[in-house]
């Protein structure tokens, strides 16, 4: 099957370059294509090929676009999410580059999902990160995401990381996000996540525009994936300032998971004031930080920190006092 696969990408390049006579069969045979039952891993290298060529012979085609389109549609449309992690490799070229604005100038949800599956198949090297990235962000406000495109999307995000969208700004990123609603079961790689709405945390921009939603998110992601990262304590000291009680109880949660102070001297004084503070202003929020350090320890195989239930207690005595 192999071989006929290459013979037929053979005859196809040269039809492209050939005569209008044999162009005239192209549209046929990648129609049948289309249609193939049995999908050979060499078809989704054999057709990403064919787009650049398609492309640089544009001027001498009847309908390229639709012709690109059509040999995107054949060599990944049928691959499913674990072919973002196979053994293939493909050969970015400057006509995928410049075919990136007829693509998404198509305003097809499935064939933009088609490149960004090229772009993400087994990690290979973007094109242009900067392309990649004004794309994502802008990406929601073209076109209506269909949940192969979403889930596309997603991993983009987190094979780019948050270094990639620094250029478009935090805000853009932070938007993005929200529109894609992530849950604990879109993700495929935890740790990448992590380190990206901590690095977002980072930031002025993003502790203000990151609604609680991922927040907790956050909590869950750190509960499954303890990740080796650097206490901020800049979030706490800004959560506290601006009085964001909801999205405190989170950070604390975080802080208890990735840097208590049997591994972190330095954030005891933080969590005491910070939690006495959280306390006065959400009573409850003590079972809800036991109740994720409860998952923690049973998922992870670890022994709550002696010091979490003496600074909890400490900080819910003196509240209740506060408030008799």
């Amino acid at each position: 099957m192999e071989q006929v696969l290459y013979q037929v990408s053979k005859a196809i390049r040269s039809a492209i370059c050939g005569t209008d006579a044999q162009r005239r069969f192209i549209p046929y045979v990648l129609r049948n294509l289309v249609k193939l039952e049995t999908r050979h891993v060499c078809l989704t290298e054999i057709a990403y090929d064919w787009c650049s060529v398609i492309y640089e012979n544009r001027q001498s085609l009847r309908d390229w676009k639709g012709l690109l389109l059509t040999s995107l549609e054949i060599g990944f449309r049928r691959l499913d999410r674990r072919d973002l992690f196979s053994s293939l490799t493909l050969t970015h070229t400057e006509h995928h580059l410049e075919m990136v604005d007829v693509v998404f100038g198509s305003q097809n949800s499935e064939a933009i999902a088609d490149l960004i599956h090229a772009w993400n198949i087994g990690y290979s090297p973007y094109i242009s990160l900067g392309t990649c990235t004004e794309r994502l962000v802008c990406l929601h406000n073209l076109v209506p995401f269909s949940p192969r495109l979403r889930e596309f999307v997603i991993h983009s995000v987190d094979t780019i990381g948050y270094g990639g969208f620094e250029k478009v700004g935090v805000a853009r990123l932070v938007e993005l996000l929200d529109y894609l609603h992530i849950g604990t079961g879109d993700v495929i790689l935890l740790d990448g996540w992590v380190s990206l709405l901590l690095d977002t945390l980072r930031t002025s921009e993003g502790i203000q525009l990151l609604s609680h939603w991922y927040w907790e998110l956050l909590v869950e992601f750190v509960i499954l994936w303890p990740s080796d990262v650097t206490y901020n304590p800049q979030t706490m000291t800004s959560l506290v300032e601006t009085q964001e009680w909801s999205k405190l109880e989170c950070w604390i949660g975080i802080v208890w998971v990735l840097w208590p102070p049997e591994a972190d001297g330095i954030t005891e004084e933080d969590l005491g004031r910070s939690t006495l503070l959280l306390f006065r202003q959400r009573p409850g929020a003590f079972g809800k930080l036991e109740q994720w350090m409860e998952r923690w320890s049973q998922i992870n195989d670890k022994n709550i920190p002696d010091s979490f239930q003496r600074i909890c207690e400490q900080a819910r005595e003196v509240a209740q006092r506060d408030t008799l």
